[in-house]
């Protein structure tokens, strides 16, 4: 009987590439034994033509975005403004690896876009042997979870600055189908899966989340013009400022300046009567917690818990009395609108509802709007989504750089068109209609890219 040491593991000296225990325990994979293990650096060798940056030449600087994002063009810059003037040139087909992002899967094939890029030396340019691997395959088997946590074991620096260790990734073994039919038939193996297969299914399955994206996106403009058909407003560039002329009655003179008179004339509607927003809605009204035990338990709303895709809240954190000093205080039925930048610009805002005891609170970067009408309520939300408004707000911010707000005034003054309540609610419900519907074909988007990476993790690696 073969005795057992369930507390020993035992390691072949020639497959010891790092002397670090949690290496040695954690980064083996389990890849299905159908094909044969080879070592990456059999098939990737590293280039580095250098360069260096003069002035007065501009050059393409590049990006490799992360979870198997692809590498894309960063920016076109002059030579004078560019640090680092030791640099490397890259070419089409090469494979790019970033060193300190690794362990968040940034890998990707040079494209014919950013051929003739220069990159730093926190980037490694591999030369390709395109006899043996299809470098799109790689990409994908550097994307998996098994390989993403062996980046994270063999990547060393400090808590923000881990660098893959380049013998260490070339020293992995991963699988190796053949690379195409034609060399499955020379290895007698028909009918066997192979690297352009792989890639293939995954491609189709990554095709069809983007055409479920841009269904949706298409919905999204159709949702714009059905509403602005509804209400009567015009969506002409060529009716802002004709003749470089325009006129305002003195007592509609709200605030001096070309770009605010222009933001309260966007929702101007030539069928319904136009009000400003706080003549229908109260703005930034006090909701006191005083009378409230501070023992009692409320919602807990931050920034982060809003979702500026959707314009919902995706959940809510326990809160309780007590600890709702210094923030913004709201109760069920108060619309929330995110008043700075970038979160304003991406339509953060959305009606908070059925919260712990009826009350929340949470950023003081709220504007809140308040009326006793649920069908109002979620009209207006529709109309401060509309992306021109949102545009219009930025040319009113207050505030420094990075710390810019849309003052109260805006809202204030913003006039919007006011149907009555049957024309409100037929608004909102087939608006919301096209919302189930946009809400639908983004989650099969993420569906098709989430079963893309299954379906290929399931041909590579043995599963129970």
């Amino acid at each position: 009987m073969t005795a057992t040491m369930p507390n020993i593991e035992f390691v072949r000296f020639s497959k010891l590439y790092n002397w670090s225990v949690q290496y040695l325990l954690e980064d083996t994979f389990s890849y299905n034994q159908a094909f044969p293990l080879v070592t990456i650096g059999t098939f990737l060798k590293r280039n580095k033509t250098s360069l260096e940056v003069k002035n007065g030449i501009k050059y393409k600087r590049v990006t490799i975005k992360t979870n198997n994002g692809g590498v894309f063009l960063r920016d076109i810059e002059v030579g004078e403004k560019i640090g680092t003037k030791n640099q490397f040139v890259i070419k089409e087909g090469q494979f790019l690896v970033s060193k300190i992002d690794a362990r968040n899967g940034a890998f990707g094939v040079v494209t014919n876009e950013v051929d003739g890029a220069i990159i730093t030396g926190n980037f490694w340019a591999f030369d390709v042997d395109y006899s043996v691997i299809n470098p799109h395959y790689l990409a994908l088997i550097t994307t998996t979870p098994e390989f993403i946590k062996f980046c994270e074991n063999s990547s060393t620096g400090t808590t923000n600055r881990h660098y893959l260790q380049e013998d260490l990734f070339l020293a992995v073994e991963i699988p190796l189908p053949p690379l195409d039919e034609e060399d499955a038939i020379k290895r007698n193996l028909p009918n066997t899966v192979t690297q352009e297969t792989l890639v293939d299914a995954y491609n189709q399955k990554i095709s069809e989340a983007e055409t479920a994206k841009t269904k949706a996106q298409l919905k999204e403009a159709e949702i714009e013009k059905y509403m602005l058909s509804k209400l009567g407003i015009s969506n002409s560039e060529e009716d802002s400022l004709k003749g470089g002329l325009k006129f305002v009655k003195f007592k509609d003179l709200n605030e001096w300046g070309v770009t605010k008179l222009d933001s309260n004339s966007i929702l101007f509607s030539t069928i319904y009567p136009n009000q400003p927003l706080s003549q229908i809605a109260e703005i930034n009204p006090t909701t006191s917690f005083n009378k409230l035990p501070a023992s009692m338990k409320v919602a807990f709303l931050p920034m982060a818990n809003i979702s500026d895709i959707e314009g919902e809240v995706i959940f809510y954190s326990e809160g309780k009395v007590a600890n709702a000093k210094g923030y913004t205080k709201f109760k069920d039925g108060d619309l929330l609108w995110a008043r700075i930048t970038p979160c304003m610009e991406n339509g953060k805002s959305a009606i908070v509802k059925n919260m712990e005891n009826g009350y929340g609170y949470g950023s003081t970067e709220y504007h809140i709007i308040r009326t006793e009408d649920e069908t109002l309520s979620k009209y207006i939300h529709l109309l401060l989504r509309y992306e021109k408004i949102l545009q219009a707000a930025k040319t009113h911010f207050t505030g420094s750089a990075g710390q810019q707000r849309v003052p109260k005034s805006f809202l204030e003054n913003l006039e919007v068109p006011v149907p009555d309540r049957i024309v409100q609610e037929e608004i909102v419900g087939r608006v919301s209609e096209l919302k189930s519907e946009i809400k639908e074909m983004y989650n099969q988007a993420i569906l098709s890219k989430k079963q893309a990476l299954i379906d290929f993790e399931n041909q590579i690696f043995k599963r129970n």
